[in-house]
C-alpha cells in the first residue's frame, strides 16, 4: 500500500483509481503523474488516475470492483453514477495457493483465562441463559431474567449475569423444512454454548417449535444445567416467572463453581464481522483483523468468516486457499445458491452495498467484498459450514450467513464463536450476549466521535502511525485480554440483549 501523495492512497500498482484520504476540491493534484482532480471528491471516495473506457474494468486492490458505465477521464469521481456491474469470469483455482501454516510450538502458544466446562468446552464468559423457544415466550423470558436482582448475583461472583434470549420466530412456520431446521439448530447452538453455565428453556406450550420437539430433535437433555418450563402448563405468566426464577436460583451455585483458569489460545473461536463499512474498512480495520486472525491460527485457534453475500466477487480469493477440492466446491455452491435465492425473490445479490456504505465511498458489492474478505487473513481455508453448524475445525473457516449483522453474528455464536471482532467504518453500536464483541474502527474521525463504543482505532494505519501487522498484533492481544474477562465497550454499555436474530427462511404463515 503506497500513497501517491498525502491526500490519496493507491492500494495496488494495477489499480486505475486511488482513494481520497480527505475531501478534495476540483483542481487538486492527486498523484505524482500530473493528474488533476476534475470533481469534488468526498473523503474515502475514489478518483480515476487514468482514462477508463466505457465497459472497461475498474480496479482496486488489484481486483475488478466494477466496470465504467461511461468513459472516465483522469481526475473523475468514480462512484455509483458511473460504475456498473457486468458479468465476468473468475478463476476459482481451488487449492492453488494453499501453503503450510507456520504454527507456534505448543509450549510457546499464548494462553488466556477461560472457563473449562466438564465436557471439555471452553468459554470466555459465564452466563445463565433464559432461552425462548418462540416469540410467544420472549416477554416471559425477559421477566425472569430481569427478576434476578444484582444483590442475588453478588453471592455468585463467577457468574457474569442472567440474560434473556428472545426472538420473533418459532411459530407461524412449517414444522419441517429448512427454516424450521435452522431455527432449532440455532437455539441448540446457544443452549450448548460454552459461555453459558446454565440454560432455562421457556416455551408457551402450543407453538410449532415447542420445548419437547426442540429437545428431541436436537438431542438436548434436561439436567442440573439445562431446565425447561412452559407457560400454559405452569399456570400463566406470573406462575411461570416464579418457577423460572426458582430454576435460575437452583442453577446459580453450580454455575458459580466454575472459575477462570489458564488455557491455551487454541480454545478461542473468534467470529469475524463487519458492519457500517466505509472505504477505509478494507484498507485498515479488515486487513488488521486478518493479521490478528493469522496470529490466532498460528497459535492453534479458530476464526469464522461469514456473510456469504459480502464475499461475492471475492470468493475466488478464498477458494484458492481451500485445503481440498471438497472445501472449495462447498464455497462455490453457496455462491450459486445465493444467486438463485435472491433471483427467485426478485432481487439481486449485487444490490448491496447499503446507503451508508455508499456514502462512505463503497460503490459495488465487489468492492465491499474484497475489503470484507480480508478479515480472514492469509492462512488456508480448512472448512465451510452451514448456518449455525458447529465450527469444529481448527484454523480459518467459513460459515454461510446473510450479510445482516445481527443474523450473521447469531449464526457464528450458535456455531461456537466465543469472541466477536466487529469492524466498522460508519460506526455500529451493538452487542452479542453471551459473547463479548470487540469493535474495530476503520478511521480516526469516527473512533474519536464514537469513542464510547469503539475498542481499537485501526484508523492509525490510514494516518501512517501504525502498520497493518502492528495493529493485528494489538487486536490479537485484545482478543486474549477480552477472552480472559476484560470487558469491551459494548459490555460496559450493557448492549447485547436484543441482537439474537435467527435466520428466517421460508413463509410466515
Amino acid at each position: 500500500m503506497t500513497g501517491t501523495n498525502p491526500t490519496t492512497i493507491r492500494l495496488n500498482p494495477e489499480d486505475n483509481v486511488v482513494v481520497a484520504l480527505e475531501a478534495l476540491l476540483p483542481g487538486t493534484p492527486i498523484d505524482n503523474n500530473g493528474v488533476i482532480c476534475r470533481d469534488e471528491i468526498p473523503h474515502g471516495h475514489k478518483v480515476a488516475i487514468r482514462k477508463i473506457e466505457a465497459q472497461d474494468p475498474i480496479r482496486k486492490y488489484g481486483q475488478i470492483i466494477g466496470f465504467a458505465s461511461e468513459t472516465l477521464e483522469p481526475g473523475d469521481h468514480v462512484h455509483v453514477h458511473n460504475v456498473e456491474i457486468l458479468d465476468f469470469a473468475r478463476d476459482y483455482a481451488i487449492g492453488e495457493e494453499t501453503r503450510p501454516t507456520a504454527f507456534v510450538k505448543e509450549e510457546d502458544r499464548a494462553t488466556f483465562m477461560g472457563f473449562l466446562r466438564e465436557d471439555g468446552r471452553v468459554g470466555t464468559r459465564n452466563y445463565i441463559g433464559v432461552l425462548s423457544t418462540a416469540n410467544c415466550s420472549a416477554s416471559v423470558s425477559r421477566f425472569i431474567a430481569d427478576s434476578i436482582a444484582e444483590d442475588m448475583l453478588a453471592d455468585f461472583p463467577n457468574v457474569d449475569g442472567v440474560v434473556a434470549i428472545g426472538h420473533g420466530s418459532g411459530c407461524g412456520m412449517g414444522s419441517d423444512g429448512e427454516g424450521f431446521r435452522l431455527l432449532q439448530r440455532t437455539l441448540a447452538g446457544y443452549a450448548r454454548h460454552p459461555n453459558f453455565g446454565g440454560i432455562l428453556l421457556v416455551g408457551l406450550g402450543c407453538e410449532v417449535n415447542y420445548v419437547d420437539c426442540l429437545m428431541e430433535n436436537m438431542d438436548l437433555e434436561t439436567g442440573p444445567s439445562l431446565r425447561s418450563i412452559e407457560i400454559q402448563a405452569s399456570g400463566g405468566t406470573r406462575e411461570t416467572v416464579k418457577g423460572g426464577i426458582e430454576a435460575v436460583r437452583e442453577m446459580l451455585p453450580r454455575a458459580n463453581q466454575v472459575k477462570r483458569r489458564p488455557l491455551p489460545a487454541t480454545n478461542i473461536v473468534v467470529g469475524l464481522e463487519c458492519g457500517g463499512s466505509d472505504a477505509f474498512s478494507g484498507i485498515s480495520a479488515n486487513p488488521a483483523l486478518g493479521a490478528a486472525v493469522d496470529l490466532l491460527v498460528r497459535h492453534g485457534g479458530t476464526a469464522i468468516l461469514s456473510e456469504t453475500p459480502e464475499i461475492y466477487g471475492a470468493e475466488h480469493l478464498l477458494t484458492r486457499r481451500a485445503v481440498s477440492r471438497e472445501v472449495g466446491e462447498k464455497l462455490v455452491q453457496l455462491i450459486r445458491w445465493w444467486e438463485e435465492h435472491t433471483t427467485s425473490l426478485g432481487g439481486k445479490i449485487n444490490n448491496n452495498p447499503s446507503p451508508g456504505n455508499k456514502a462512505g465511498g463503497l460503490t459495488t458489492i465487489l468492492e465491499k467484498s474484497l475489503g470484507a474478505s480480508s478479515k480472514g487473513g492469509t492462512t488456508n481455508l480448512v472448512d465451510v459450514y452451514g448456518f449455525a453448524e458447529l465450527a469444529s475445525a481448527k484454523g480459518f473457516v467459513f460459515m454461510d450467513t446473510p450479510g445482516y449483522d445481527a443474523v450473521s453474528v447469531t449464526g457464528m455464536i450458535a456455531g461456537g464463536a466465543t469472541v466477536i471482532c466487529f469492524t466498522t467504518g460508519r460506526g455500529t453500536v451493538c452487542g452479542f450476549k453471551p459473547v463479548p464483541g470487540i469493535k474495530l474502527a476503520s478511521n480516526t474521525e469516527m473512533y474519536q466521535r464514537l469513542s464510547g463504543d469503539m475498542d481499537i482505532n485501526c484508523g492509525r494505519i490510514v494516518d501512517g502511525e501504525a502498520s497493518v501487522q502492528e495493529m493485528g498484533e494489538a487486536i490479537f492481544r485484545m482478543i486474549l485480554e477480552t477472552a480472559s474477562g476484560k470487558k469491551t465497550r459494548s459490555e460496559e454499555l450493557g448492549l447485547g440483549d436484543n441482537e439474537f436474530v435467527p435466520w428466517q427462511i421460508g413463509p410466515v404463515m
